[in-house]
């Protein structure tokens, strides 16, 4: 199996030194990986790589079209058969991609097909960068450029695949490649902690996305069962920590479901629950799946709820329905099972 995608530049160099090549040779290699340059490689260089050097760790075998002329969903298959979902939002002037880091998820999540289907295994570094890679082919082909942004708000849980979703990260950033900006980079959590932290000690400078859709713990372990494992209070005390240390604003991901969190209370509760944090709210009417009989909130309410908010003082958003006709809105990607 080729495990080049799954090496960063520096992994690249070392492993070049270890077998007695040159490291400037990395060089070469990184920019026929990520830039496709022509390589002309030497000999030896070219023994070592092997004939797979180039294969990418995954594949789109189809691609699927929302009739909001904006949103493409790629299914896509992974060396071993287990299918994942990957999705390209179109906005003006740029292109965000959405990746997942597993294929199922771990954290149950009742609303959410990944959550639904279970979890079957994480993602290798490599078979997250791919889906990046193929985003941006797939935009190659219909002759459009601007992939700037990327969210890891797809099937999988990134901070329950830590390790390889950092080196993923390390590869997309580095400007010798791929060169995607940190700061465009959004990481989403269900609320896992010992991530959350490990995320502000090391500095890193992606932006962190918690879901909440919550605000006591009663609720919100209905509706996110891993809540029982890290409850509210030890989530906000995790949050603060991240904020103090990073000195980032957090956003909070609440999707709006009716009659169950979308009413002045819940508000009220989600206010009392974040203040003294520098977040912003990111409010998602619930999109369907087939595992749970839930509807969306009415828009009246949407509207309610984000005034609330703002008259508190804190900014909130509703998040633009995207793909939603071919199951490609949040909370709704399956892989194979979608």
């Amino acid at each position: 199996m080729n495990q080049l995608f799954d090496t960063t530049y520096a992994q690249l160099e070392a492993a070049l030194s270890g077998v007695g090549l040159a490291p400037i040779h990395a060089r070469e290699i990184w920019r026929a990986l990520y830039r496709g340059a022509d390589p002309a490689f030497a000999p030896g260089v070219k023994a070592w790589l092997g004939t797979d050097w180039g294969e990418w760790p995954a594949e789109a075998v189809r691609t699927i079209r929302s009739s909001d002329g904006q949103t493409r969903k790629l299914l896509v298959r992974l060396a071993d058969g287990a299918e994942i979902e990957t999705v390209i939002m179109g906005y003006p002037g740029r292109f965000t991609v959405c990746v997942s880091t597993q294929a199922g998820c771990a954290m149950g999540c009742v609303f959410c097909a990944t959550g639904q289907q279970g979890f079957s295994r994480h993602l290798r570094p490599g078979e997250i960068v791919a889906q990046v890679l193929l985003a941006q082919r797939c935009l190659a082909d219909d002759g459009q450029e601007g992939l700037r942004n990327m969210v890891l708000m797809g099937m999988g849980e990134p901070l329950h695949n830590y390790d390889a979703v950092m080196t993923a990260l390390d590869i997309l950033t580095d400007a010798r490649g791929v060169g995607m900006a940190a700061r465009k980079i959004t990481i989403s959590t269900v609320g896992v902690i010992p991530g959350i932290l490990r995320l502000a000690e090391e500095r890193r400078i992606y932006n962190l996305a918690v879901s909440l859709h919550a605000a006591t713990d009663e609720s919100r372990s209905a509706l996110v069962p891993v809540n029982r494992r890290w409850p509210l209070s030890d989530l906000m005390d995790a949050c603060r920590e991240y904020g103090r240390i990073t000195g980032q604003r957090i956003f909070f991901e609440w999707t709006l479901i009716h009659g169950k969190n979308d009413g002045a209370s819940d508000a009220a509760q989600l206010v009392a629950l974040i203040a003294g944090l520098p977040a912003h709210i990111n409010l998602i009417p619930l999109n369907p799946t087939h595992a749970y009989e839930g509807n969306a909130s009415a828009q009246r309410a949407v509207h309610d709820f984000q005034r609330l908010i703002q008259d508190a003082g804190f900014p909130c958003t509703v998040r633009q329905r995207r793909g939603i006709d071919v199951a490609a809105g949040c909370g709704q990607l399956a892989g194979g099972a979608g």
